[in-house]
């Protein structure tokens, strides 16, 4: 007998570099990979074409939350504005409707490259919103349950 499970909501999740957790984020975005491949024609064999892997890579991990008083990661893509670029790993986590982490993308090697300050308008009462993007080396995802 098959049970079958639910899936996992988008909404509750959280941002951690090097074990601290970093703040709320109401956007996560670049949990992504892609391995090219080479193709490759052989002779006397015309009913498809080889393909064969190359590297793989992994997109800009963008990062969106209200403004805070929080200047952690202003500082960090600061030092790097700065030329001293710190390496750091990172993890985006998944939790299930009990607030229990089910899901964890680690990420690797990684430094913010862009910093975007919010839009601010007197004439909405929305939340200011910061981005950061992050560039990574590597990506590894875990199931935690």
């Amino acid at each position: 007998m098959t049970i079958l499970v639910d899936p996992n909501g988008s909404f509750r999740f959280w941002v951690e570099i090097d074990g601290l957790f970093v703040g709320g984020f109401t956007e996560v975005s670049g949990l992504r990979s892609e391995t090219e491949t080479e193709e490759y024609r052989e002779g006397g064999v015309n009913n498809h074409v080889h393909r064969f892997p190359k590297i793989t890579k992994y997109p800009s991990l963008v990062l969106k939350r209200g403004v805070t008083n929080s200047d952690e990661l202003w500082n960090w893509y600061k030092d790097v504005v700065g030329g001293t670029v710190e390496r750091k790993d990172g993890a985006v986590v998944l939790l299930d409707q009990a607030g229990e982490e089910i899901w964890r993308w680690n990420f690797f090697d990684s430094y913010p490259v862009k910093w975007i300050g919010p839009e601010l308008k007197a004439s909405r009462a929305e939340v200011a919103v910061e981005v950061l993007e992050i560039v990574y080396n590597r990506l590894e995802g875990i199931v935690s349950k």
